[in-house]
């Protein structure tokens, strides 16, 4: 079972399909786009990039993308197959964690005003 706080251990079946082929990516698909919105959730909560330089951290940005993702996770409900669902549902739970833990750690959201 893949562990539930590495974004990069989410069900490696789902990114199989997902292989470049001759150059180019194969078709979109809910799982690939479920990843997609993580990678960017990712970023913006300054998770590593490969980079020494350190990500900036952009905590609205990242709060907007987790709920554009519980909001799929809602339109949705009822209509995912069994491993779509479990994907969304794992990918969520790391991403809230991972927001708490910055949260947590001293970053702090802009106020509105």
């Amino acid at each position: 079972m893949a562990d539930k706080t590495d974004s990069t251990a989410v069900d490696s079946d789902a990114t199989d399909d997902n292989e470049i082929e001759d150059g180019h990516p194969a078709p979109m698909d809910f799982n690939l786009f479920v990843l997609s919105l993580n990678a960017s959730a990712l970023m913006h909560l300054g998770e590593p990039s490969g980079r020494d330089d350190g990500a900036e951290v952009n905590l609205p940005m990242a709060r907007q993308t987790i709920d554009m993702i519980a909001l799929l996770e809602e339109k949705t409900r009822g209509n995912l197959t069994g491993q779509e669902e479990q994907l969304l549902h794992q990918v969520l739970f790391d991403l809230r964690m991972r927001f708490a833990n910055r949260v947590g750690a001293g970053h702090r959201e802009p106020s509105d005003g």
